[in-house]
């Protein structure tokens, strides 16, 4: 009879788990986005995004120069814009980088972090089992004292380095000195990355609340302007701003002056000007130059450039007066400068009332602060010494009618193309000094009474300013610390003496050292840590 086999059979094995690629993927390439390597690229694809911020106009800061742009290059201005070439900063692409680079240095920097700090908490490990092996070595001598004696005085020596160390007792009766050095690199390398993620911080908030403004202001009590969009020739608010939310300020400017070498070149601007911070509150005396701003409570206002507003009254043919003062923009250093006077509503008709379209009169030209004598086109000298302003006359429909934006600094050349603003016929480009006056072909007069400087402004308020600042110091600091620090480790093995070495109960002090990163000098550390403990007396 054939005996049966009564054991259970053996449990059929799991079958092996397969791992979760989608697990995987994203793991591998979060392990991917936080490495360093990636830090260093993402870091260097926004240093070349903003470019092209820095070579085309951007809109935010000038519209006018983008408007130009695209007059000038047609074809390609329309790509470029479908790219964001003309709003870099704000452009997704641009956005998508930055957001990339703060995740990864966020993801890189806090496991580091976590790590320093653990590293700061433990002790250097225990000395190796054959010290000969590491790149600096101290061969063995004999030294006086007990072995826990002369251990207690390498650690003094150590300390007075500046080393943490500890001091270990083994079985065998051997001591042994483990002293480590050179933490402040790392945490260089943290204060510098963790400058890095200020600098994105500030940079991004900056651009949520801040804002901005420019604004062409004359010299004089009787002109001036308050904090508001409508105000400014060119703003600029943060996404997360709106109209209302701009601080209240008014300000004019009472008096500009500026110095020149006798090349032309400027030597000093400065401004002064009334302010006022509060509704119905005092105008208070404030001055300001080129390097320093007014700053006020939440907004900085800086001085830009200034140029000359010629003053021009002009008299219709039914003997009305009109008198602007127009800023005519400057060209080069030298101040020379171009614009027009628009006289829209002249000529209006006293027995009926109305104003014909046709009859509307400006004048185009230079003004030039000082004439060349040997008949220069443009000034030789920026302050006004021989100021004259040459001007060519138009009549005929401006187009300021039609309700469509325009520059005040030039006429409509498609008022010009079509033919409803003309040249006056027979009348050449005239030369006006101060005090003269032109009449045109239908009796009309034009008077140039003078000029008034300008001044142009630029309001800033970023709320971040201070966290940027303070980052790129931290961030210099840092990178000093991680680039001066060396991290390294040293070890003292003291034994007693056996045998005939013995030699009046002293001890043997070996020593060796070991950098843990490329630190050149670090063989003649070790000799003076070496001969410092060796110097160091006995307890």
């Amino acid at each position: 009879m054939t005996a049966v086999d009564q054991r259970p059979a053996p449990a059929a094995e799991p079958p092996p788990r397969r791992p979760n690629r989608a697990w995987a993927l994203l793991r591998n390439s979060w392990r991917q986005l936080t490495s360093m390597r990636t830090a260093l690229v993402l870091l260097f694809l926004l240093a070349v995004a903003a470019i092209p911020g820095s070579v085309l106009p951007q809109r935010a800061v000038n519209a006018e120069n983008v408007a130009g742009y695209f007059r000038d290059h047609p074809d390609l201005a329309p790509v470029l814009d479908r790219l964001g070439g003309f709003d870099v900063y704000a452009s997704p692409w641009f956005a998508s980088i930055y957001l990339l680079l703060f995740t990864s240095l966020v993801g890189c920097v806090v496991p580091r972090l976590l790590d320093h700090a653990r590293a700061l908490r433990t002790v250097p490990p225990d000395a190796p089992r054959r010290l000969e092996r590491l790149p600096q070595h101290a061969a063995a001598e004999p030294r006086p004292g007990d072995p826990a004696a002369v251990a207690a005085a390498i650690k003094a020596a150590l300390r007075g380095r500046r080393f943490r160390t500890v001091v270990r007792e083994r079985p065998d009766g051997t001591w042994t000195v483990s002293a480590e050095k050179g933490f402040l690199k790392e945490t260089g390398n943290l204060l510098f990355h963790f400058a890095l993620l200020a600098v994105l911080i500030g940079v991004g908030f900056g651009h949520w609340y801040g804002w901005h403004g420019n604004r062409l202001l004359l010299e004089g009590t009787d002109v001036g302007f308050c904090n508001s969009l409508a105000q400014y020739d060119e703003s600029s608010l943060g996404p997360r701003l709106g109209p209302a939310d701009l601080p209240f300020f008014c300000l004019r400017l009472t008096d500009f002056h500026a110095t020149y070498q006798s090349n032309g070149q400027p030597k000093t601007f400065g401004a002064d000007a009334d302010v006022q911070t509060e509704q119905d509150g005092p105008w208070r005396p404030v001055a300001f130059t080129v390097n320093h701003p007014l700053r006020l409570s939440q907004a900085n206002v800086h001085l830009l450039g200034h140029g000359y507003a010629p003053i021009l009254r002009f008299t219709d043919r039914f003997g009305q007066q009109q008198t602007r003062t127009v800023p005519f923009l400057p060209r080069d250093q030298m101040l020379t400068s171009e614009g027009v006077v628009q006289f829209p509503d002249v000529n209006i008709d006293p027995k009926t009332g109305k104003r014909d379209e046709d009859l509307q009169v400006a004048f185009e030209g230079v003004y030039l602060p000082t004439v060349d004598p040997a008949g220069g086109a443009t000034s030789i000298f920026p302050a006004e010494r021989e100021p004259a302003l040459f001007l060519t006359a138009y009549r005929g429909n401006l187009g300021v009618d039609a309700g469509l934006p325009g520059s005040v600094y030039a006429l409509d050349r498609g008022q010009l193309a079509n033919g409803e603003l003309k040249q006056v016929s027979g009348q050449r480009p005239q030369r006006l000094t101060v005090g003269q006056s032109w009449t045109l072909d239908d009796g009309t007069k034009l008077e140039f009474l003078g000029t008034r400087q300008f001044a142009t402004l630029a309001v800033r308020y970023d709320p971040t300013q201070p966290l940027v600042l303070g980052g790129a110091v931290l961030g210099l600091l840092g990178l000093m610390l991680s680039l001066s620090g060396h991290r390294r480790r040293v070890w003292f093995r003291v034994t007693p003496p056996a045998g005939p070495e013995a030699g009046g109960g002293g001890s043997l002090v070996e020593a060796g050292g070991l950098p843990r990163t490329d630190y050149p000098g670090f063989r003649e550390e070790f000799e003076q840590v070496v001969a410092a403990a060796r110097d160091e007396r006995t307890p």
